[in-house]
């Protein structure tokens, strides 16, 4: 018999989420930590209303693709691309120091908590693959933390979703090449052969969007030109994951940002936002939480988990701050671009299952992963709402 479960676990996300939201504000600090912390409480770690388990989890698991691939999307829209093009490099340098510190960082932690033999091949990679998981950076957090403040067009904002972009890719070919050293029918050359074709499939999409500008401004309004710019969305999201093993939120976030110097990109943001507002955004921040799993980690574990935490949020906020810095942004810009990088979010989730699918990771350490998942992603809007005050 058909299940129809899946309408209550959205009616209670959506109601838990708005109302959670609201408190969070009531306290001066963002709705986004109310809508994290409501799936933790609905998820395994305490209620356990909702499960992820079966069709409906999988139902759940991809309406919260569809958030932040829409998150993501009006963050290229709402993105300033003057101010863009002219903190480029600091987004380059930024992404790049932001990559090695949380690196060595994660390597070094494994290592000297585990006191790993280095002679020991397998466990030289074990620690550095921990290192690689550091390095991931998700700013689908950041994004909405950043539009509720009203600074995601500014310098720090767009330093941040700069970086983030660069991190992703930089992420991807560190990934590659780590793995090729586990199993060697994965060859990094192909990998960055597949990145540059990427790029070049990107620029050939970017000339035949301006081609069509007069076609598409003059539809500016209609609802049509919503439908044809949002289906460019997830064509690019699955283009971009399916062809080219580049995360479909990149996709989303260039799809958006060849569209935000159009005259359409007000209208355009103004209709995604609010099926992304309504639906989409609160399942993909409770479905966060509801991935928190605590159960059956030992003392020695939980110890490790708050110094792999405590490396994860210093090497990012040094590593990405110092980049910056070294670009000309002030301290206190620095300190805010460093923070904005620490969430790691599903990316890092996500890194941490090739891992495991790979062997570079066991099942004890997937734990202090999640631990470092869930806490650096309710952190970070928190620590920005209070380094972003004017």
């Amino acid at each position: 018999m058909e299940s129809y479960e899946f309408l209550l676990f959205l009616a209670i996300i959506m109601i838990s989420t708005k109302l959670l939201g609201l408190f969070s504000r009531r306290i001066h600090m963002p709705a986004v930590v109310g809508a994290l912390v409501a799936g933790v409480v609905l998820g395994p770690s305490c209620l356990s209303m909702i499960t992820l388990d079966g069709e409906t989890g999988v139902f759940i698991e991809q309406m919260a693709e569809i958030g932040v691939i829409l998150l993501m999307f009006n963050a290229g829209l709402d993105t300033d691309l003057s101010e863009l093009k002219k903190n480029g490099v600091a987004s380059l340098v930024t992404a790049l120091i932001g990559v090695i510190v949380p690196l060595v960082g994660g390597f070094l932690a494994y290592s000297l908590y585990f006191h790993t033999d280095y002679s020991d091949y397998g466990e030289v990679l074990k620690a550095v693959f921990v290192g690689v998981v550091l390095t991931a950076t998700s700013v689908s957090i950041t994004v909405e933390t950043l539009r509720e403040m009203g600074k995601l067009k500014g310098k720090v904002g767009t330093t941040i979703l700069g970086a983030a972009v660069l991190d992703d890719i930089i992420g991807i070919i560190v990934l590659t090449i780590v793995t090729s050293l586990k199993d060697t029918s994965v060859s990094p050359v192909s990998v960055l052969l597949k990145i540059v074709l990427y790029f070049i499939f990107i620029g050939a999409i970017v000339v035949v969007v301006m081609k069509l500008r007069g076609f598409l401004e003059k539809r500016d309004g209609e609802r049509r030109i919503v439908i044809i710019c949002t289906a460019l969305c997830f064509i690019l999201s699955y283009i971009s994951e399916e062809f080219f093993g580049i995360a479909d939120i990149t996709g989303a976030y260039f799809a958006g940002l060849m569209l935000c110097s159009l005259k359409i990109e007000e209208y355009v943001a103004r209709r995604c936002e609010i099926i992304s507002y309504l639906v989409f955004s609160p399942v993909f921040f409770a479905s966060v939480g509801l991935k928190v799993t605590l159960g059956g980690m030992d003392a020695s574990i939980w110890i490790f988990s708050i110094v792999l935490l405590v490396v994860a949020i210093l090497t990012k906020v040094i590593g990405c701050g110092l980049g910056s810095r070294v670009c000309g942004c002030t301290n206190k810009e620095a300190l805010q671009i460093g923070i904005g990088m620490v969430s790691r979010g599903e990316v890092a989730l996500i890194v941490a299952q090739k891992g495991y699918a790979s062997g570079m990771l066991d099942s004890v350490l997937f734990a202090p992963i999640v631990v470092v998942v869930i806490v650096t992603t309710l952190l970070t809007p928190i620590l920005l709402k209070m380094v972003m005050k004017d």
